[in-house]
């Protein structure tokens, strides 16, 4: 059920030709309350689709009732027509369920740079017409219509002591860190107010979505929203609200990784015994975006010389001559030099694990990424196409 798993919501999706394809492409998810709070992450990119702008401004009250979401066009670097586009969406979703436009945030996702008045009078088109068809069992549809190269849709469901979460994500491409990597709906019938729920949502992204980096690369468009409508009459335990978030976060996170563009594997690298977290992080991200060791992936070729390349760029704390290195269970490198063989290594599942030992401090941080493939290449290669 998605994101109308949590009482209080309500949700659509539906065609209206965004898509050659013909497939779902607006979703809408309403919240009925009782509450209305709501807090939001944004790319961290200084390129910033008009859906975002006009997002960040409308949570700054951290009051939130409705969310038009759509895919095909990502309404960016389209001008004032782009952003008087998202105006008018909030404004037709507002009419349409008496409350404010202000009250209503909006996401886009698709191609970069395009945008007319078909795309308006399209987005204008499903926005009714998914609100026309709001049910509680509109999850799933909505989760269909915010994919573009997804080949599939992403939810996830949590639930505790009379209290629920519940969200959707899309996402395969363009996916590195900068506080959300993507567009994603989560909500909870739980008892929070808008602090709280900001508390909570960015302490959960720090963590699961911020350390997805898929491919080095940062959207315009990416949103990371939390809505709760309280309908549970439950007030939980803020840190265990926290923890069950995070593992729904992470939960869409993987499913994120397992679907990127054209990879062949999923690639876990988890640093351990460093000085510092933030240290933990910086030598994970250094591998994670090191092409020549995703490139090696992609050929089953355990080279870990060049994980030891990768961090020796960072500012961390350790000496490169005393750093551990497993890949998929074998230890290929030991205090800086060769260990097992590398025949040992079987990197033909999906699933691959990399793990590096700093040997300097207690602390460990872990980084999802995946391979460099041919069919990444060719997939972005003829995107606009």
């Amino acid at each position: 059920m998605s994101v109308t798993a949590a009482q209080g919501f309500e949700a659509a999706g539906v065609a209206v030709g965004l898509k050659s394809t013909g497939k779902p492409d607006v979703a809408v998810v309403v919240n009925r309350g009782p509450l209305k709070a709501a807090a939001a992450v944004f790319t961290s990119n200084r390129a910033k689709a008009n859906p975002i702008l006009w997002s960040q401004e409308v949570i700054r009250d951290g009051v939130v009732e409705a969310i038009v979401l759509n895919s095909g066009g990502a309404n960016c670097f389209t001008g004032s027509f782009g952003f008087q586009t998202t105006h008018q969406t909030a404004e037709k979703a507002a009419e349409l369920l008496g409350v404010s436009a202000g009250d209503v945030l909006v996401c886009s996702t698709g191609l970069i740079g395009t945008g007319d008045e078909s795309f308006r009078a399209k987005v204008l088109a499903g926005t009714e017409k998914a609100i026309r068809t709001l049910s509680a069992e509109g999850g799933e549809a909505a989760s269909l219509a915010i994919m573009t190269t997804d080949s599939r849709p992403k939810s996830a469901v949590a639930a505790r002591d009379g209290w629920s979460i519940g969200g959707m994500a899309k996402g395969a491409g363009m996916l590195a860190p900068g506080l959300a990597t993507m567009l994603v709906v989560i909500t909870t019938d739980a008892v929070l107010d808008s602090a709280q729920a900001d508390a909570a949502l960015r302490q959960a992204t720090a963590r699961t979505f911020d350390r997805l980096d898929s491919d080095g690369c940062m959207s315009t468009n990416d949103q990371v929203t939390l809505m709760v409508s309280g309908a549970s009459g439950i007030e939980p335990d803020l840190d265990e609200f926290a923890a069950v978030l995070t593992e729904v976060c992470q939960d869409l996170a993987k499913q994120l990784q397992g679907d990127a563009e054209g990879a062949s594997h999923d690639i876990t690298i988890e640093v351990v015994n460093a000085a510092s977290e933030e240290d933990a992080v910086q030598v994970g991200r250094s591998v994670a975006r090191n092409n020549l060791f995703k490139a090696a992936i992609f050929g089953n070729d355990p080279n870990w010389g060049r994980v030891l390349a990768a961090i020796g760029t960072t500012q961390a704390a350790f000496d490169p001559y005393d750093v551990d290195v497993w890949m998929n269970g074998v230890r290929v490198c030991s205090a800086g030099g060769p260990d097992a063989p590398r025949e040992d290594v079987d990197l033909t599942p999906r699933a691959t694990d990399l793990v590096i030992d700093l040997k300097v401090g207690s602390a460990s941080a872990t980084i999802l990424t995946n391979d460099l493939t041919h069919d990444y290449v060719h997939e972005n290669s003829a995107y606009s196409s």
